[in-house]
C-alpha cells in the first residue's frame, strides 16, 4: 500500500490536470508525471457501482510512478460510494473524490455527475460516509450550479453543507451545467465562466481549499488565478492537447523548484514504458494516442503527429515508430534553428 503520509496534496493540488473520460488513462499520467514532478494527477470517472457490485478492479490499476494520483468516483450510494473509496485506498490512490460536475445523459440516469448538484444532503452524506471509510483526503469536483439554479443561493448552500460533514478541498468548474439541451461537449464550451463567483466563494469559505477549473489555457492564466486567492487550478483539455506547454515548467513556476522538462527527453524516458506494454501485449497506440501534442507549437509537430497516427496501428508497431518520429522531429528543429540563425 502507498505511503500517502509522503504526499502534500494541498500543495500538489496547485495545478492538477482535470479527469477526463477515454482521456486521463493509466498511460496518459504517466506520460504527465514524467513532464511535471509535482502535479496533482486525476484518473477517468470510475464508477461506485462497477467497482462494488461489478467487481471491476481492473479499473483501479496505475502506476506507483504516476503519484500522486487521485481516483474520481461516480455514483450517488453513500454505502456503495464509501465501499468504493475503501477500495480505491486500497488500491493505493492518495486522494478519493466524488464527481458532482458531469454533465452527460449516461451519467445523469445514474443519478450522479452534475445532477448531484440538486441534493446537497445527499452529496453531504456521501462525503460524509467516504471520509469515515477511508484515511485518504476525500474531496469533491463540481459545477457552480446547473439548469436555472440562483447560483448566488445555491453554490453557498452546496459547500457549507461539505464544509459541515469535513470536507476541506474542493475543485470548482466554474460553469453551470445544463442538463437537458446542452451535450456534454456544448456543457464545456457554452455556458459562461463565472471565475469572479468561484473568488467570492473563496472570501466566504476562507479554510476550504477552492480550485478553479474550465477554460485554463496556459501557466500564465494559472499564476493569474493564483495570484489572484484561489488556492489551486485545475486544467483540462490544453494539459491534454498541449501537454509540454502547461506542464514542462509546472513544477519551477507554479511549485517553486526543479527544472524544467523537455519533451524530447519525455520521449526518450517513455521508451521503457512502452516496451514493457508491448511486453505485457498492449498496443503502442494505447501510448501513443497521449502524446500526439507534445510538440504542438512547435518545429516538428506535424511530422510527429502523423508518423505516430499513421504507423502507430499497424501490425508490428512498436517503439522503433517513436524513435522515428523524434528523430524527424530533431531534424525539423535543427532546420528551424539554422534559419533563425541566417
Amino acid at each position: 500500500m502507498t505511503d500517502h503520509t509522503r504526499y502534500n496534496l494541498h500543495r500538489n493540488a496547485r495545478l492538477s490536470v482535470a479527469p477526463m473520460m477515454d482521456w486521463t488513462d493509466r498511460h496518459c499520467r504517466y506520460l504527465h508525471r514524467l513532464l511535471s514532478n509535482e502535479t496533482l494527477l486525476y484518473t477517468e470517472m470510475v464508477t461506485a457501482p462497477a467497482l462494488v457490485r461489478g467487481g471491476a478492479l481492473h479499473l483501479l490499476d496505475f502506476d506507483a510512478a504516476e503519484q500522486p494520483v487521485a481516483l474520481q468516483l461516480g455514483g450517488s450510494d453513500p454505502a456503495e460510494l464509501a465501499q468504493a473509496a475503501r477500495l480505491g485506498e486500497e488500491a493505493g490512490y492518495a486522494e478519493i473524490n466524488l464527481n458532482c460536475g458531469c454533465p452527460s445523459d449516461r451519467v445523469q440516469s445514474g443519478t450522479f455527475g452534475a445532477v448531484l448538484m440538486k441534493d446537497a444532503a445527499l452529496v453531504a452524506r456521501a462525503v460524509a460516509a467516504m471520509r469515515r471509510a477511508v484515511d485518504v483526503e476525500v474531496t469533491v469536483k463540481c459545477r457552480i450550479g446547473v439548469d436555472d439554479q440562483n447560483v448566488e443561493e445555491t453554490l453557498p448552500e452546496f459547500l457549507s453543507q461539505l464544509v459541515a460533514v469535513g470536507l476541506e478541498r474542493i475543485t470548482i468548474h466554474a460553469r453551470k451545467a445544463w442538463l437537458q439541451g446542452l451535450s456534454p461537449k456544448e456543457n464545456r464550451d457554452i455556458p459562461p465562466l463565472d471565475y469572479d463567483l468561484v473568488q467570492r466563494m473563496k472570501m466566504l469559505f476562507p479554510n476550504l481549499h477552492i480550485s478553479i477549473n474550465g477554460g485554463v489555457d496556459s501557466l500564465d492564466a494559472a499564476e493569474a488565478l493564483l495570484d489572484a486567492g484561489l488556492d489551486g487550478v485545475m486544467i483540462g483539455r490544453a494539459a491534454y492537447h498541449q501537454p509540454a506547454d502547461i506542464l514542462c515548467a509546472a513544477d519551477r513556476r507554479i511549485f517553486g523548484h526543479g527544472p524544467d522538462t523537455t519533451p524530447q527527453d519525455v520521449v526518450q524516458q517513455m521508451i521503457p514504458y512502452i516496451d514493457a506494454h508491448l511486453a505485457q501485449g498492449g498496443r503502442l497506440g494505447q501510448v501513443t494516442r497521449h502524446m500526439l501534442g507534445l510538440f504542438a507549437g512547435q518545429p516538428g509537430a506535424r511530422v510527429w503527429r502523423r508518423t505516430l497516427s499513421e504507423g502507430a496501428h499497424k501490425a508490428g508497431a512498436d517503439s522503433t515508430l517513436v524513435r522515428t518520429a523524434l528523430a524527424l522531429v530533431q531534424d525539423q528543429t535543427a532546420l528551424a534553428q539554422a534559419a533563425r540563425a541566417v
